[in-house]
């Protein structure tokens, strides 16, 4: 079904340059495998980064807390153990609270008073591990963000239970800002790869756009050099028919023959030379006001000779009601002609090629061709609208 605007709607021509649509194509695909690849590696860099800085922290944290457990189990009575060996390596983020089997607690290197609160709730939630750590982040009340990173031993010799932490939320501030910089980066490569895509794909189309433009312009001057040669042949054999001198039935259908083959020949360059054209942009359309169901009316009074020579009915779907529409004359009637000459070529003997005209509630209206032939298959209809696609590639029509 071909839809056309009426009246007061002029139809727009749609165009596409293939070679831009394919220096698109070529930049989207570019910018795509560019942005899985940045993705990947960001990731990637962003893991490794974070576990390098974390895994340092982790053992000193199990390390920190095994050693206070057994400090605390070597110590004899309420003998005090040393804090200044254990802390040794440690940095001043380190801390640890030590509570006995009621809950009470005994011993402690506090935290800064910024985290300490966070840190009581943590362990009084009782979602500390044990001999492993886990981060724990928070939002403080000046919306800064708190990361704690915490582990917990339970000592040998009187069940208590020590809980080790650190200060994490500089490491992982870091490894935020890093991580900005690094997809600020990858957003600037992305950028310029998109942009070095689309030079590239530009170099690379430009010698097949350069061959296609000399082929196109090959087109239109040996189908404009031709109509003249063949107009001086189809002169000639008119002339040839009109002669009196010629008696002999052979000679006058070998004319016609010639004659009939000529007109093919026109027809022909002249579909090429507007199909030469049109990819240049230079097709002209003469818009005028029609009436579109006078040509469609017309279209099966000329077309139902053509459809007895294969005995099928060509006819129209009812009355053809006036509807008038703007467009190029010349050109829609080469269009309906074509699709039912089609529909003729492709019905076998027998079938029906029914033409039709409706119209839409929106304003829009619309012919459609219907016959009992062969068909299009589902697969091949997103494709009816390329240009010279044929479903039948062995031409045996």
């Amino acid at each position: 079904m071909t839809t056309l605007s009426k009246k007061n709607e002029r139809p727009r021509l749609k165009g596409e340059d293939m070679f831009r649509a394919g220096i698109i194509k070529l930049t989207f695909f570019y910018a795509a495998v560019m942005c899985v690849f940045l993705g990947v590696l960001i990731f990637g860099v962003h893991g490794l980064m974070k576990w390098a800085i974390t895994s340092e922290q982790e053992q000193e944290l199990i390390e920190t807390a095994v050693s206070i457990r057994d400090a605390q189990s070597r110590a004899r009575g309420d003998t005090a153990f040393d804090e200044n060996i254990i802390y040794k390596n440690a940095s001043d983020r380190l801390f640890f609270y030590m509570f006995d089997e009621k809950g009470t607690l005994i011993r402690f290197s506090r935290g800064s008073y910024r985290i300490e609160p966070f840190v009581l709730d943590i362990i009084e939630s009782g979602v500390v591990p044990r001999v492993t750590t886990e981060v724990f982040g928070k939002i403080d009340e000046n919306r800064r963000r708190l990361e704690i990173m915490m582990t917990s031993v339970v000592s040998d010799r009187d069940n208590s239970v020590i809980y080790v932490g650190k200060d994490v939320t500089a490491v992982y501030s870091g490894l935020e800002k890093a991580t900005y910089a690094i997809l600020l980066l990858g957003l600037v490569s992305v950028i310029f790869s998109t942009a070095a895509g689309y030079f590239m794909a530009r170099r690379a189309l430009s010698p097949m756009k350069s061959a296609y433009e000399k082929q196109r312009q090959f087109a239109a001057d040996a189908s404009h050099e031709l109509r003249t040669p063949l107009a001086v042949v189809l002169a000639s054999a008119e002339l040839l028919e009109n002669d009196p001198t010629i008696a002999s039935p052979f000679l006058k259908q070998v004319v016609l023959d010639v004659k009939d083959e000529v007109k093919k020949m026109t027809k022909l360059v002249s579909d090429l030379l507007m199909v030469a054209r049109s990819d240049n942009h230079a097709l002209k359309v003469a818009e005028t006001e029609i009436d579109l169901g006078e040509l469609l009316e017309q279209s099966v009074r000329t077309m139902s000779p053509l459809g007895e020579k294969k005995k099928i009915v060509v006819k129209a779907a009812g009355e053809f009601p006036s509807t008038k529409i703007f467009g190029d004359e010349q050109k829609i009637r080469q269009l309906i002609t074509i699709l039912v000459d089609n529909a003729i070529k492709y019905t076998p003997e027998g079938g029906t090629v029914t033409v039709g005209l409706s119209e839409a509630k929106t304003g829009k209206v619309a012919f459609f061709v219907e016959d009992t032939g062969i068909g299009i298959a589902k697969e091949d209809l997103p494709k009816i609208f390329d240009r010279f696609y044929r479903v039948d590639k062995a031409r045996s029509r």
